[in-house]
């Protein structure tokens, strides 16, 4: 057994390097800035169906890079998405990220609603910050509460990431809020199937976080290599 690539920029410019090839043997090409966000979710999980079950509305990562660099901040389901999104990317944009499932007043309002919380964090953040960035990927209510605020109080967030994962109205979710972002024009990112998690959103996020930064490359971030 031999070891190689012990740097870190080395290994992801490998890791990258070997998805292509993989991808290119599969006889699957991701057309232009997809290509980012895709292997990203690749690298982080190893798993190549996201090659195929990752579906974007019209031009939903582009729309989403000029969101990130016009000032929008990010809103996740999750404390472990929002401790997957890259800190440097965010302050280099001058950009805030936020998770309010932990927020006391969230906490009151889902038990007087008699909802979830991750329902009430939807409806806090669309309160607070209408334009954000809203990266799911752990709670489909939170994707039907989304929903239902943008039939109902013409919310437009400027991206959705969709990616929960689970059995449970997952796949119904995805579906139904992906339909709507077509409809309504919300860009629109989203893993159909059961398949996601809270490391595939930060994903997202961080593919889109270090194209807005030209920091695709690893020694931009600062790794050596």
């Amino acid at each position: 057994m031999s070891v190689q690539h012990t740097l870190p920029a080395d290994i992801e410019r490998t890791s990258m390097q070997i998805i292509e090839e993989e991808l290119n043997r599969r006889g699957i090409a991701i057309p232009g800035d997809r290509a980012a966000v895709v292997r990203r979710v690749i690298h982080t999980t190893a798993d190549f169906d996201y090659a195929e079950t990752l579906h974007f509305t019209k031009n939903a990562v582009a729309q989403g890079i000029e969101a990130l660099k016009t000032g929008a901040p990010l809103v996740t389901d999750t404390n472990m998405a929002l401790a997957g999104i890259s800190k440097p990317s965010l302050a280099a944009l001058g950009l805030t990220a936020h998770c309010y499932m932990a927020d006391p007043e969230v906490a009151q309002a889902a038990r007087q609603g008699g909802t979830t919380r991750a329902v009430a964090a939807m409806q806090h953040a669309a309160q607070t910050c209408p334009k954000a960035v809203f990266a799911i990927g752990n709670a489909p209510t939170a994707l039907l509460a989304l929903c239902d605020l943008m039939e109902g109080q013409a919310l437009r967030p400027s991206l959705i990431i969709a990616v929960p994962v689970g059995f449970v109205n997952v796949v119904e979710s995805k579906q139904r809020l992906f339909a709507l972002c077509e409809e309504k024009g919300v860009p629109c990112i989203a893993a159909m199937g059961r398949k996601g998690g809270s490391t595939v959103a930060a994903a997202i996020c961080n593919a889109l976080l270090y194209s807005a930064t030209d920091r695709l490359d690893p020694t931009a971030r600062g790794w050596q290599g």
